[in-house]
């Protein structure tokens, strides 16, 4: 098998110096490590290699003896699948723990393996998890927005902290993402100009040449969104454009940076150029035979020659210099601004400020009040006082409560609105627009910026934390500390009716590993929710909270106890069934139990406002509450009953979408009303009292 005359044209062409030899001895080496598994994504990487060379040589600020040095530029892989593209970098420049051998176990069986098919952020190096196109550059605009904000508070005349460059690679499928989009827009926006977005434009995805969907002018588009654009046409080849593209992008005044570098998908193969580049290995054959093209012995594996080495030599000692160079900025800083040196260094370490726990109210109202307000009134103090706090909405914030007394936006300071809002670099409220899945990504970004120095919160109805349910998964997935506030949890939300009332998507953020979802039934719960929401540091969690007025239960309900996850809420010695209340349905479960008392059947309620934190309790504990060996007990939630099966007997619950109707209204319409809740359960025990084996069949009331 051979390649064709055009292709051992352009590469032939190109033998004289060390950076053709690095392009050759690199593209080899990637086919070789998808060969050896017949395995990965080789294409896209081999037509990386010189946009590789130019930043991990010559432009970008990092040090792999200091894998997370606090002022290192960030790089960000959103087309993921390249992965070997950073992996590879990551060996030829000293990364210690990215040996060849490690390489090597590129989809390998091997469970401990630096090199899964995605980078993954516990790895050295790797600023975030990417896979799912369009994450990576929301969460590359998040790195920028995080390190904009930092410099405003921290950065002082002759003092520059932190002034880091954020570095973004995508492919033609992460700008086709719609997250992607809105994360594009607001970043020129905010006039971001430390975030550079590298395009690796070849022209292909999965199914075929891109004009098969999409023939849109990306420059213009990018223009068009506050960007300034650079083109590079011999994207494989041409390293000194785009290194002069890159240092022209750090200078940027006020713009983020779209560099379009035009590659070669599989350059050298037998298949460049086309499709089947993007996701198998060559075959043999013709890995042999793109060895041949190279000027490489086709019997060399994994093949990296001591000039390749040496090229990269001086990446190491020259990082440690820029360490250096920054640890006595510090000291000089500690020394200048010992009070405001201290903070920034707790910000590095992820402290929360001691305190902050001091600042949620002991007192909160015990008249009926929505706990979305109750939220406010809980957290607001708290974000007011602590800079670690980046709050924001997706254009609610009329409706979330989520502004504290002089809070300041997040804004470019030159920024003049037609609404007179304001703002600067250092503010820290953010208004994200309609744009709830870039929210949830760009959070994801300001998180992962250095673990505790932010604890982003984003706020929205909860319907609409469907849109942004795949960046919260991300953020799970990172085990990434944001706090999502969801109101508008029911169908008390009322009148917007069924598309602004959610049914099916608590069952979602319970099931999702390594998230809190929950839910309280009052504003004492409130309190207790936010408290185990921000001691949560490296779990996501969403606040489900209401829009209509909520009773409140003083004698009942306990801030302390939700880091329970469950609790008695009203205890009764002499009950034949349990009744688990949640959250703005607690209220059918105390008035419920008050009908069925006085129809001669006892009741002991329970409140349940998060599954995942009872399911870290003790067995012995987990049994206390429910007493399932002892009665039955009735789950109690308007929303669809999937995973109350693990708790409890029956459900009273929700089987179909909502209802335009006042809230009040769309309860009763549904049967959540104390005559029909308590008849329902009567009629279950009933049931039950003449077939006990019902018990074993959870039962859908």
């Amino acid at each position: 098998m051979t390649v064709s005359i055009k292709a051992l044209s352009v590469v032939t062409a190109k033998r004289d110096d060390i950076h053709d030899l690095t392009l050759r001895v690199f593209r080899c080496l990637i086919a070789d490590l998808c060969q050896q598994f017949n395995g990965g994504h080789p294409g896209g990487a081999m037509g990386m290699a010189a946009i590789g060379i130019s930043l991990w040589k010559y432009i970008m600020k990092y040090s792999p003896n200091d894998p997370s040095f606090f002022n290192r530029d960030r790089f960000v892989l959103s087309n993921g699948h390249t992965c070997l593209f950073q992996y590879v970098f990551q060996h030829l420049v000293g990364y210690s723990h990215m040996t060849l051998e490690q390489l090597k176990t590129y989809h390998s069986s091997e469970w401990e393996s630096f090199c899964p098919g995605h980078p993954e952020i516990e790895h050295p190096g790797i600023e975030v998890t990417t896979g799912p196109l369009g994450q990576g550059i929301a969460n590359a605009v998040g790195l920028a927005l995080a390190s904009k904000q930092l410099a405003a508070t921290y950065n002082r005349d002759g003092f520059p902290v932190v002034d880091n460059t954020t570095w973004c690679m995508v492919g033609d499928a992460c700008l086709q993402e719609g997250v992607a989009l809105e994360a594009i827009s607001l970043a020129g926006h905010f006039k971001l100009n430390n975030l550079v977005v590298m395009y690796d434009n070849n022209q292909i995805t999965c199914d075929g040449s891109v004009d098969l969907t999409n023939t849109e002018d990306i420059n213009a588009k990018m223009r068009a969104s506050g960007w300034q654009v650079f083109d590079i046409d011999d994207g494989c080849y041409d390293i000194p454009s785009i290194i002069d593209a890159m240092k022209k992008a750090k200078a940027s005044a006020d713009k983020p940076t779209f560099i379009n570098i035009r590659t070669i998908i599989g350059i050298g193969s037998a298949v460049q150029g086309d499709a089947k580049a993007h996701g198998a290995a060559f075959g043999e054959p013709n890995v042999r035979n793109l060895k041949v093209v190279n000027g490489i012995d086709p019997d060399f594996k994994f093949y990296i020659p001591d000039e390749v080495y040496e090229f990269f030599a001086d990446i190491r000692p020259r990082g440690d210099a820029i360490v250096k160079k920054w640890d006595d900025l510090i000291e000089s800083y500690e020394k200048a601004y010992p009070e405001l040196a201290e903070e920034f260094a707790s910000r590095r370490r992820g402290e929360l400020r001691a305190d902050w726990a001091s600042f949620i109210p002991e007192s909160l109202p015990d008249s009926p009040t929505a706990s979305r307000k109750s939220s406010g009134l809980v957290f607001n103090p708290v974000a007011k006082n602590c800079n670690t706090f980046l709050v924001g909405t997706a254009d609610l914030s009329p409706s979330v409560n989520m502004i504290w007394p002089g809070k300041v936006d997040f804004q470019h300071p030159d920024l003049q609105t037609n609404c007179g809002i304001v703002g600067n670099y250092s503010g820290r409220y953010i208004h994200w627009g309609i744009r709830e899945h870039a929210m949830a990504a760009i959070s994801n970004g300001i998180a992962a910026f250095n673990r505790g120095t932010f604890i982003p919160v984003t706020s929205s109805f909860f319907m609409f934390y469907l849109y942004a349910a795949p960046a919260v998964r991300m953020g799970c997935l990172m085990e990434l500390q944001v706090i999502h506030v969801a109101t508008h949890d029911s169908i008390g939300t009322g009148e917007d009716g069924p598309t602004h009332q959610p049914i099916a998507l608590p069952a979602l953020y319970r099931a999702m590993p390594n998230m809190l979802y929950i839910r309280p039934c009052d504003s004492e719960e409130t309190a207790g929710a936010w408290t185990a929401a921000i001691q949560a540091k490296n779990t996501s969690s969403i606040i489900s909270l209401s829009r209509q007025n909520l009773p409140q239960y003083p004698s009942c309900s306990r801030r302390d106890s939700v880091k329970l996850g469950a609790y008695v809420f009203k205890e009764n010695k002499d009950a034949v069934v349990t009744l688990i209340g949640v959250g703005s349905e607690m209220r059918f479960a105390v008035e419920g139990a008050n009908v069925l008392a006085s129809k001669g059947f006892q009741v002991r309620i329970v409140s349940f406002p998060c599954q995942r934190l009872f399911e870290q309790q003790s067995r012995e504990y987990k049994r206390s509450v429910l007493m399932r060996d002892q009665m039955p007990a009735v789950v109690i939630e308007a929303y669809a009953v999937t995973g109350w099966e693990r708790y409890a007997d029956a459900g009273i619950s929700m089987k179909s979408f909502g209802k335009s109707l006042p809230g009040a209204e769309a309860y009763r319409y549904f049967g959540f009303y104390e005559e029909s809740i308590a008849d329902k359960v009567e009629k279950y025990l009933k049931i039950l009292e003449a077939d006990g084996a019902v018990r074993f069949e959870f039962q859908d009331l």
